[in-house]
Order: C-alpha cells, then sequence, then structure tokens
C-alpha cells in the first residue's frame, strides 16, 4: 500500500513536471505520512528586507544579501555568542565545543526584524544578526579579499608616483606610519627616506612597526661582499630574482635593506611583483598556475663556513593560496635553494617543470623588471641621508646587478603577523 501511494505521488510529479498538471495538492495525512521531514521556505514579513530561510535536516539555509548560505547545525551552536558560551572582553570562546551534540538540531527558529534566534533542546537560545551571518558565512567568504593589493610591474609603479615616507614622520607621526603601511600593503614595497645611515638607525625604524625576527643570520645583519656566510648574497656577483629563506618552513615576512656606504659602480636592486606574474599565469594557463599551488617541494640551505653551521630545510609548494577563495598569499621562489625534487612521481615532475617555465618567463619579462639605486648614506668623506626599503618578502622577488668596489649593507627580518598587527590597528585592512 505504501509503495503504490509513493508511486502514485512520483507519477503526479513527473507529470508536473512535464507541465501537465496546473496545480498539485495531495491530500495533507498522506502527504506527512510519507514525508514527515517536509520542508518549507519562511519569509520575512517585511519585503524590504528580502530574507528568505529554510530549515533542513541536517543544515539550515539563509538568503540575504544577494547571497545563498548554508550552516550546519554544529557550526550554529559552537559560535554562539551568549554570554554563557563566549566572552565578549577577551574575544575566545567559553563553551565546550566537544560537549554539542554532533546531531544536534533547533527545536524552534524565529526571525525577528534583523536577527534570527535558534532554540536548542536543552533550551538555549542562540541570536545572529543576519549581517554578521552573512560576513562569517563560507559563502560570505568565498566572495571577500583578505588583504586588497595592487598588482604591478615596471610602468605601472613608476607611473603610480607612489610616495616615500619621511623618517622622521615615519617615526614620531601616526599619519606617516599609515601611509606607508598603506603603501606597502598595497605595492609589497616601501621607502623610508632621509634617514641617517647607522645600523641603530636601521633597528628603530624596524622596530616602529615589527618585532625583528632573529634568524640564523642574527637579529641585524650587517654584511659586505667577504663571503663571511654561506651564501651568494656575499659575494659581488649578481643575484637573480628570489625570495628569501625558502628553505625556512615559514619564510621571513619582511626584508629591511638600507644601503650604508658603496664606493664603486653597479648594485641596483631588481624589484619583480611575483603576485603580478602569477596573475599572468592564471590567465594564461590556470592548470600550470593549479599545479604550482598543490606540488610542495622541499628548499634547503647548508652552511659549514667558520663558526657557522646550518642545514635548514622548508617545504611548501612555490604558489600559496587560501582554498576557500583562491587568493595568493605567499610565493616562493629561488632556484638558488630549491633541494632536490622528490616529493612528487615522475609523471608530475614534467608538468611541473612546464610551469615552472612558464611562471620565469612572466618573471623575468622585462617590463616585469622595476630597478633602483639604493642611495648609500656615505659617498667617500661625504656622510647623506639615504632610503630604506621594505620588501614583502611572499610576494615581491628581489635581486641584484654585480658591483665593484666596497659596499656595506645592513637589515633583518621582520614578523609578518606583527606588520600586519600594526596595519589593522591603524584601520588597514590587513
Amino acid at each position: 500500500m505504501w509503495c503504490r501511494r509513493l508511486s502514485h505521488l512520483q507519477s503526479r510529479l513527473q507529470d508536473l513536471l512535464r507541465g501537465r498538471v496546473t496545480c498539485w495538492a495531495p491530500q495533507q495525512p498522506n502527504f506527512k505520512s510519507l514525508f514527515p521531514l517536509a520542508i518549507h521556505w519562511h519569509h520575512t514579513a517585511s519585503t524590504s528586507l528580502n530574507c528568505v530561510w529554510q530549515q533542513h535536516e541536517d543544515h539550515f539555509e539563509l538568503q540575504y544579501a544577494n547571497t545563498v548560505m548554508r550552516f550546519d547545525y554544529v557550526w550554529l551552536r559552537d559560535h554562539c555568542r551568549s554570554a554563557s558560551c563566549y566572552n565578549s572582553k577577551t574575544h575566545q570562546r567559553s563553551l565546550d565545543t566537544a560537549t554539542v551534540d554532533l546531531c544536534i538540531q533547533p527545536k524552534t527558529i524565529r526571525l525577528d526584524e534583523t536577527t534570527l534566534f535558534f532554540t536548542w533542546p536543552d533550551g538555549h537560545v542562540t541570536r545572529y544578526d543576519l549581517d554578521w551571518l552573512v560576513k562569517n558565512s563560507y559563502e560570505g567568504q568565498k566572495q571577500k579579499v583578505i588583504q586588497p593589493r595592487i598588482l604591478w610591474n615596471a610602468e605601472i609603479y613608476q607611473q603610480a608616483q607612489v610616495p616615500s615616507v619621511d623618517f622622521q614622520s615615519f617615526l614620531e607621526t601616526k599619519e606617516g606610519l599609515k601611509n606607508f603601511l598603506q603603501n606597502f600593503l598595497l605595492y609589497g614595497i616601501a621607502f623610508v627616506e632621509n634617514v641617517p645611515p647607522t645600523q641603530e638607525h636601521t633597528e628603530k625604524l624596524a622596530e616602529r612597526i615589527s618585532l625583528i625576527r632573529e634568524t640564523i643570520y642574527g637579529r641585524m645583519w650587517y654584511f659586505t661582499s667577504d663571503f663571511s656566510r654561506g651564501d651568494t648574497a656575499y659575494t659581488k656577483l649578481a643575484l637573480d630574482r628570489h625570495t628569501d629563506t625558502t628553505y625556512f618552513q615559514e619564510p621571513c615576512g619582511i626584508q629591511v635593506f638600507h644601503c650604508l656606504k658603496h664606493e664603486g659602480t653597479g648594485g641596483r636592486t631588481l624589484l619583480v611583483d611575483g603576485f603580478y606574474a602569477a596573475e599572468q599565469v592564471l590567465q594564461k594557463a590556470p592548470e600550470e598556475f593549479e599545479l604550482l599551488s598543490k606540488v610542495p617541494l622541499k628548499h634547503e640551505y647548508i652552511e659549514n663556513v667558520g663558526e657557522c653551521h646550518n642545514h635548514m630545510i622548508g617545504v611548501g609548494p612555490v604558489l600559496n593560496i587560501y582554498p576557500w577563495n583562491k587568493e595568493l598569499y605567499m610565493i616562493r621562489y629561488n632556484n638558488y635553494d630549491r633541494a632536490v625534487i622528490n616529493t612528487v612521481p615522475y609523471d608530475v615532475v614534467h608538468r611541473w617543470y612546464t610551469a615552472h617555465r612558464t611562471l620565469t618567463i612572466e618573471l623575468r619579462k622585462p617590463e616585469n623588471e622595476f630597478w633602483v639605486k639604493l642611495k648609500p648614506g656615505r659617498v667617500g668623506a661625504k656622510l647623506e641621508r639615504c632610503q630604506v626599503l621594505f620588501i614583502d618578502n611572499w610576494r615581491v622577488l628581489h635581486g641584484r646587478e654585480s658591483f665593484t668596489g666596497y659596499r656595506q649593507l645592513c637589515g633583518c627580518s621582520l614578523t609578518r603577523d606583527d606588520v600586519l598587527n600594526t596595519a589593522r590597528l591603524l584601520g588597514l585592512q590587513a
């Protein structure tokens, strides 16, 4: 009997989909007995709000602000912002997530103006503002950019005429610091002018925005072309474009460069926006972009020079993206320090080399190269104020042309988290 009734309803439904039936209204008792979990859409009383929601057996569906969102019931219970579940002073969860029934469902759901109320089986009530749900839903985050950026090649950057920030303004005013960080976040590089040519002033500058990250190179590094470390940077040779410390599991976030003295020729600094080049790959060969974002590689640094003995290994893909919105957040590119490729099967290796070549071609295009000569602080016996360059090491590749003569540089690495923290406290999106 039950099967015959189900077959009849299915037949009527097929007729309805084919347009044979203009109105389908099965008897209410029979429908409920066959489909006890039948779902209905709920509309708001105010048409201007344009909000519709639907309670499913395993999730809650909401249509609001031109976004269709789906929420797991455990998620809705876990993110409750009531006083007993969330400490609004510390912004930390008080609820023990492990105590939430993984099969939990709300007893009732109601909408009052712009607030949804979920009443759970134990009587606890969770309330959510509709805009909060849009902001924090997976569907909302898919549409959101974590950090706004302006991608550039040499022409774009030069036409933008991005201003440098004066040393005193950077150190003493909130406006100067904010302008500097805004430029840095948008372009991945920023300059501070009129800096006294000393390591102490470089350190003071760096500490204005971040903790200094101490590494195997020390807290502040100071080098010339004396090959005092087992790295090509400590020579007069040209350096091709690269990002630093790819052999760290978490590469240094920001690199600071200050040219204290140069008595010779050459030594210009090369800057390339790695995100701009990656975007070109994405547009021209999306499958190669995807491969570069998935294949893990080892980078390695082995040093046995004097008192310095190190063996560092970092693992990660060339391109690192957020999985939910496909936003690129880090490029790990250093052909000097890339280790043996032994993390992928042979049939993927050649495709990876092809994708890597495509990216390298973009990175080496002359129109993508921005060259700058860091003004040295000391020229002969004359002492001058000079500029300090901050580079987003997760985005902008840097290099150097060969040089002659004596050249002194100092600098340091900054923790990325602290730089972004400073930016957010100044009201910037980071």
